[in-house]
C-alpha cells in the first residue's frame, strides 16, 4: 500500500495530478483545494495517499496534510452514502478545521454548500462525525468545544446570545463562535453578553 508519494509534479488535471517518483508516473485524484495547493510542474511536492484496492481497479487519492487525509477516511469509512467522490467535495469546499467546526456546531448548511451534498448527507455527515471530530479539529481545536456545546445547545446564555447576535449581523456561526471564544478568553467566564459581543467586535475588526 502507498501511504506517500515524494517526487515531482509532471500533470495537474481537473481532478488529479501525476507525480513523477523516480521516472514513474502515479496519477492522485484529490480534491481541488489540493490541487489549487500544489506547486507548478516540474517542481518537488509531497502528497500523503490513501490507495484504494478493488478488484478491477487501484487508484490513489492524494492529500496535502496528513489530517485531510484522516477526514477523508472518517468520512468515506464512517458516514452512509459517502463515497470518495462526495468525500472529496467535501473536502474542496471546506478544510479540516471548518469542516470540524461545521459538525460541531451542527451546521448542516454549511456542509451541504459542497456539491453532490444534500440535506439528507450533510445531517448524517454532522451526527456521524459530531464525537469525532474534536480530535480531527485541526488548528481549530482550540475553539471546538465551545462550538460543540453551542450546537448541541448547552452553551451558557451570555455565550449563546452573543453568538446569535454577532450572526444576525451577518458573520457566520463559525466565524461568530471564534470571536466569541477569543471575547470568553479575555474578559473571563462570568462575561455578560454585551460584553462578550463588543470584545467579539473588537476581534472581528483586526
Amino acid at each position: 500500500m502507498i501511504g506517500k508519494l515524494k517526487g515531482v509534479v509532471d500533470e495537474i488535471a481537473e481532478d488529479h495530478c501525476v507525480v513523477d517518483v523516480h521516472g514513474v508516473g502515479y496519477v492522485a485524484h484529490c480534491s481541488a483545494r489540493t490541487l489549487a495547493a500544489l506547486p507548478s510542474p516540474g517542481e518537488a511536492v509531497v502528497l500523503f495517499i490513501e490507495t484504494y484496492v478493488r478488484e478491477d481497479m487501484i487508484r490513489l487519492y492524494g492529500f496535502q496534510s496528513a489530517l485531510e487525509r484522516e477526514w477523508f477516511r472518517l468520512l468515506m469509512n464512517n458516514v452512509q452514502g459517502v463515497g470518495a467522490k462526495v468525500a472529496l467535495a467535501v473536502l474542496s469546499t471546506l478544510p479540516p478545521a471548518e469542516l470540524a467546526s461545521a459538525i460541531a456546531l451542527r451546521d448542516i448548511a454549511m456542509v451541504s454548500r459542497a456539491p453532490g451534498v444534500g440535506k439528507k448527507v450533510a445531517e448524517r455527515i454532522v451526527t456521524e462525525l459530531k464525537a469525532k471530530a474534536p480530535a480531527f479539529a485541526g488548528a481549530g481545536a482550540e475553539t471546538i468545544g465551545l462550538k460543540q456545546a453551542v450546537g448541541e445547545g448547552a452553551a451558557p446564555a451570555p455565550v449563546a446570545d452573543a453568538i446569535s447576535a454577532l450572526t444576525n449581523l451577518g458573520y457566520s456561526r463559525d466565524i461568530a463562535a471564534n470571536a466569541v471564544s477569543a471575547a470568553l478568553k479575555a474578559a473571563g467566564e462570568g462575561a455578560d453578553s454585551a460584553k462578550l459581543i463588543r470584545l467579539g467586535l473588537k476581534e472581528l475588526a483586526r
